[in-house]
């Protein structure tokens, strides 16, 4: 993690700042080369002209101003952008920024992403064919680790992303062992999907081959991950995530309230912003400083609030970390994993193609 002492403080006010927004993820293209079954940002048809550089940038101005910490640049695949090194550049120097890629760009754009804190590489399993048929592309696995193995030499920030889903949740905690032995850290989503056709953009449809239906094992993966999280570094999930998590499949109690447009928003290629990709744009991603604390920009807090149409863990993460006291928690866990990313690559074991 690039952490200048200027990057530290201006965090640190943010975070101290009541009413700030904590996490922004700007979806910068649904341009993408695959066709992945957890995800239906590539199915969309919603492929109007993207927000240029200097506009990014004036969003990515706005954010800061309105308290924004750590940015996700995704997609799509945003290193397709042939803009991406600025922008992530730009992005770099205010926020604690992640980009994700499936592993088909990153060495190609490896100059890039030497600007992020931290690079994601979406893989889904250990199985070479398993991920390959999740991924939707042959080939898939090889350049995902090929990519993983390349950064990591490169002391770049990499971890891996993968989506638990029925097909893959019996091997997950030999994954997340597998990768974090070798100094690589693990951030996780749970397969969820849409019921609603009114959205910013569709993530995912229903898939019943994806659906969890073991929830009993899926709880025990909570109570294990939440094990491996006091036993090594790099298991990139806390435990109140967890906890939600467990309870919500073990019961279907839901112990959250949607903090959408409080501690995250959602900014779609044209830099239209939602509280969640569920719902319809609501302001330019520039107009965010002057509308934040208005009458109806209140009225829509509430209104999310009240929702209970999805379970995707980014949007559960930033509503259980709630607040100042949320920013903390969430800044204080990223600096307990700062010494795995900041220690050195080349010392970490290597990976196999």
């Amino acid at each position: 993690m690039r952490l200048s002492s200027q990057k530290a403080l201006s965090l640190v006010r943010r975070i101290l700042t009541p009413n700030s927004s904590l996490h922004a993820q700007w979806f910068l293209t649904n341009r993408c080369n695959y066709r992945c079954r957890s995800c239906g940002v590539w199915r969309s048809k919603k492929q109007q002209n993207e927000v240029s550089t200097d506009e990014v940038k004036a969003g990515l101005n706005a954010l800061a101003k309105l308290g924004v910490i750590d940015v996700v640049l995704s997609g799509g695949d945003p290193l397709l952008r042939d803009d991406i090194d600025e922008i992530l550049r730009y992005a770099s120097r205010r926020f604690i920024t992640t980009i994700y890629d499936n592993g088909s760009m990153a060495l190609e754009k490896i100059n890039a992403l030497r600007n992020a804190d931290f690079v994601a590489i979406s893989l889904d399993s250990l199985n070479a064919d398993r991920n390959d048929y999740m991924r939707g592309v042959k080939g898939a696995y090889k350049k995902a680790m090929t990519a993983i193995e390349g950064l990591q030499d490169e002391g770049i920030s990499v971890g891996v992303a993968p989506t638990i889903s029925q097909l893959n949740l019996n091997e997950m905690t030999d994954f997340t062992r597998y990768f974090t032995d070798k100094g690589i850290p693990v951030w996780y989503a749970v397969y969820s999907h849409d019921d609603t056709d009114s959205q910013l953009f569709g993530i995912g449809k229903k898939n019943d081959e994806l659906e969890i239906t073991d929830k009993q094992a899926m709880a025990r993966l909570c109570d294990v991950l939440m094990k491996m999280k006091r036993e090594r570094n790099g298991v990139f999930i806390t435990d109140k995530t967890l906890k939600a998590l467990r309870k919500l499949f073990l019961t279907g109690e839901r112990t959250w309230k949607c903090r959408a447009l409080q501690n995250f928003l959602m900014v779609n290629p044209q830099g239209q912003v939602s509280g969640c990709h569920l719902y319809e744009p609501i302001a330019k991603v520039t107009e965010l400083p002057e509308l934040w604390n208005s009458p109806r920009f209140s009225a829509l807090r509430a209104e999310y609030s009240a929702c209970e149409k999805c379970s995707y863990v980014c949007y559960l993460f930033y509503s259980v970390h709630n607040g100042v006291h949320g920013g903390l928690e969430i800044l204080q866990d990223q600096f307990k994993n700062a010494r795995l990313l900041t220690s050195s690559a080349r010392e970490a074991k290597r990976i196999p193609a």
